[in-house]
């Protein structure tokens, strides 16, 4: 059976792990599922960013030549699953300070306080925005301003934790080398 066709059915986490594996092990089918991602049909595409969340923590390289790509779908991406799945394989990534697009930082900024948007979406900003800013000062207040805005809200559990786990680790960005918290 072909991958498309493959990719267009409804798939399991067994199916999703094991074509995970395959495209792990075979650069062609890792750059089919990549177009694939593209896909007009819903079903396929959505599978396809599934695979990828899915790849073993040896394709971070791979997954970091193509951010530019999913960073770009992700800024026109209208489609809830999607974006989620976007932000997931964006926030898992790394970022130096001199490869940080401000387009895709304007975006995470803006979702974290957006209640209109799904709690998993506000999470995968709020620590993929955490990634890029901790390399700025001034980007980490601002960071902070949306934190604080965000604590304000009725959150839940998940976006909680976000909230907490974020707050921790710049207390810990500020923190003075070498020096831990008091007890």
């Amino acid at each position: 059976m072909e991958l498309e066709s493959i990719l267009h059915q409804k798939l399991g986490i067994t199916r999703i792990k094991e074509l995970a594996f395959l495209a792990a092990s075979d650069p062609a089918i890792r750059s089919d599922i990549m177009t694939f991602t593209h896909s007009d049909d819903r079903r396929t595409g959505v599978n396809a960013l599934w695979v990828l969340t899915h790849l073993p923590l040896t394709e971070i390289k791979w997954l970091r030549s193509v951010r530019d790509e999913l960073t770009d779908m992700l800024l026109t991406e209208t489609d809830v699953a999607r974006k989620r799945m976007l932000l997931q394989l964006l926030r898992e990534q790394e970022y130096d300070a001199g490869d940080i697009r401000t387009d895709l930082l304007d975006y995470c900024l803006s979702k974290i306080n957006s209640e209109c948007e799904p709690y998993a979406v506000r999470c995968f900003s709020l620590y993929a925005a955490f990634k890029m800013c901790r390399h700025f000062p001034e980007l980490v207040t601002e960071l902070e301003g949306h934190l604080e805005m965000l604590s304000l809200q009725t959150l839940s559990p998940g976006l909680r934790s976000a909230l907490r786990k974020t707050t921790a680790d710049i207390a810990r960005l500020k923190r003075p080398q070498g020096k831990s918290p008091r007890k």
